[in-house]
């Protein structure tokens, strides 16, 4: 064998290695529905823990029916005039019940966001729901909340595949759809809709610039991602004011839809790190070619720096139709989605089950790590949100114009739960519990939080605010996280209980008015939130 060479040896070697299993790669899943009702096309968690689940209201009957007397009339609707199922659902992570809600006007590809007092703004849809606002005011499963339609306000302009986000003020921009190259705001202004010409610039055939990715930046201005292009947008003077180089790797946006979000912001709150990912190859979508392979690759950039440039990587797996969570402790889970083809019905295929952790302080070429593969596919029109225990509900998937249950790809009624590495049962005895915290903070205050944890605290220990976004095609709607400027734990009266001493954020260009998840993060494993209001 002294004479054999080497890189033989190493590679028999390895053959004779023991393949890693799904047992042995990082995180769990568990099924908390059999059968939701209906497969939930936008998602968002509430401030009382519970999750709304919404679908488009033009798919026929759904699996769920509604309270007797309630049933939707429409008779314009052309499969159901009189309608008694539900489209949208109320879910309760915690006891996994569920209860059904009534929506009238379509909201097929429609936008949302939370408003400051924690009622959920829901815009837009096709057809009846084209000009649509709508209000969901939550409440526990107990409760007897229910959508809100408004008759007295309409949008400027239908609506169809846009973006919404929370402005610093509180108030609400609205960014583009489908033939729609403008923006306008709730509640609304005098100036009414107005013209966004960058969304124009970034149309084709493929109409590659609908449901652009939107991220507030720290100094107050908008991230604006369309197709493979980007700019920073001043929102009150409605101009450009940067121009960022363009992506490689083809277009991201719906139909070719990658994913998106802005990293933790932390520290002076300067500078935000946007990431986007993934996505179809051009021309998916217009030959409708379900084996056409996505791409992989994903661009990192510093959005608030002089002369940023896209930092490119490739994620493990090509991936369409992925959703980016970002998980407590500013980790990023990549989550759903297929390997083949490009958003819209029955164009993808090859489902990528393997969820991927990206890991945004390593060193490139270190950042991404593959998790235990889930075995439910998750394709078009599928959501992924992080719940306050840490854990990440995964729901719908619904690639056929109607319900379906006999194809290849079924219409997915399924709710699972995904729970990342730090929720493994050997890591409890460092996960924090938040015993004491106040329920309102105004920017830049200081204030308490206390803590317990089992085994003596090392280090720092963070708190973190997240927001609660609005899910949809592959990009969560004012996603962020905020790390709060922490001071060490000191103990507080024994049994484990540490008092923490934290900074407010500074502003709402940091952190816009509303309801957070707080969690408080010890080594990297993270507590079960607590909601705070930040104004």
């Amino acid at each position: 064998m002294e004479n054999f060479p080497l890189f033989l040896i190493c590679f028999f070697t390895l053959l004779t290695l023991p393949k890693p299993t799904r047992a042995t790669l990082p995180g769990t899943w568990e099924l908390l529905a059999s059968n939701a009702g209906i497969a939930s096309m936008h998602t968002a968690v509430t401030r009382f823990n519970t999750v709304i689940l919404l679908d488009r209201t033009h798919t026929g009957p759904s699996r769920k029916l509604l309270p007797k007397n309630h049933c939707r009339f429409d008779k314009n609707d052309a499969v159901l005039k009189r309608d008694c199922y539900a489209h949208s659902i109320l879910f309760d992570p915690k006891t996994n019940q569920l209860r059904p809600l009534k929506i009238l006007t379509d909201t097929w590809c429609s936008s949302g966001q939370f408003l400051p007092n924690g009622t959920l703004l829901q815009t837009g849809g096709d057809l009846d729901g084209l000009k649509k606002i709508r209000k969901f005011n939550p409440c526990d499963l107990n409760g007897s909340c229910d959508w809100e339609e408004l008759n007295d306000v309409e949008l400027s302009e239908g609506r169809w595949y846009a973006t919404n986000q929370i402005l610093p003020d509180g108030s609400i921009i609205i960014i583009g759809g489908r033939g729609s190259n403008t923006v306008e705001f709730y509640p609304k202004r005098e100036n009414g809709i107005v013209s966004f010409p960058f969304l124009s610039e970034t149309e084709d055939t493929q109409m590659d610039n609908l449901y652009p990715y939107v991220h507030l930046l720290p100094n107050g201005k908008l991230f604006v991602f369309a197709n493979t292009k980007s700019v920073m947008y001043d929102f009150v003077e409605n101009r450009v004011v940067k121009v960022y180089p363009e992506l490689d790797g083809g277009p991201r946006n719906y139909p070719s839809a990658g994913s998106s979000v802005m990293l933790a912001l932390g520290g002076e709150f300067s500078e935000a790190v946007v990431v986007v990912c993934g996505g179809a190859q051009y021309g998916a979508f217009l030959e409708r070619n379900v084996d056409t392979p996505a791409h992989g690759s994903c661009g990192r950039i510093m959005a608030t720096g002089e002369n940023p440039v896209w930092e490119m990587e490739d994620m493990p797996f090509q991936r369409i139709m992925g959703d980016m969570v970002i998980l407590p402790n500013g980790d990023v889970l990549i989550i759903n989605g297929a390997m083949k083809g490009t958003q819209g019905f029955e164009l993808g295929s090859d489902p990528c089950l393997n969820p991927v952790l990206y890991r945004p302080d390593e060193p490139a070429g270190l950042r991404f790590m593959v998790l235990n593969p889930g075995t439910v596919a998750r394709m078009y029109h599928s959501t992924a949100n992080l719940l306050p225990d840490g854990r990440v509900l995964l729901a719908g998937s619904n690639p056929h114009v109607f319900y379906r249950f006999d194809v290849e790809f079924p219409t997915e009624l399924r709710l699972e739960a995904f729970s990342p590495e730090y929720l493994d049962s050997d890591k409890m005895n460092i996960r924090p519990e938040i015993v004491d915290i106040p329920e309102t903070v105004s920017y830049g205050a200081g204030f308490d939080v206390v803590v317990s944890v089992a085994l003596p605290v090392v280090g720092i220990i963070e708190v973190n605010l997240g927001s609660a976004p609005f899910a949809t095609h592959s990009f969560s709607q004012g996603q962020r996280l905020v790390k709060l400027g922490v001071g060490s734990a000191v103990p507080d009266g024994g049994d484990g209980r540490w008092r923490i001493r934290c900074t407010a954020p500074p502003s709402g260009m940091v952190a816009p008015p509303g309801y957070y998840m707080v969690f408080a993060v010890n080594q990297g494993v993270p507590s079960v939130a607590r909601w705070i209001h930040v104004s």
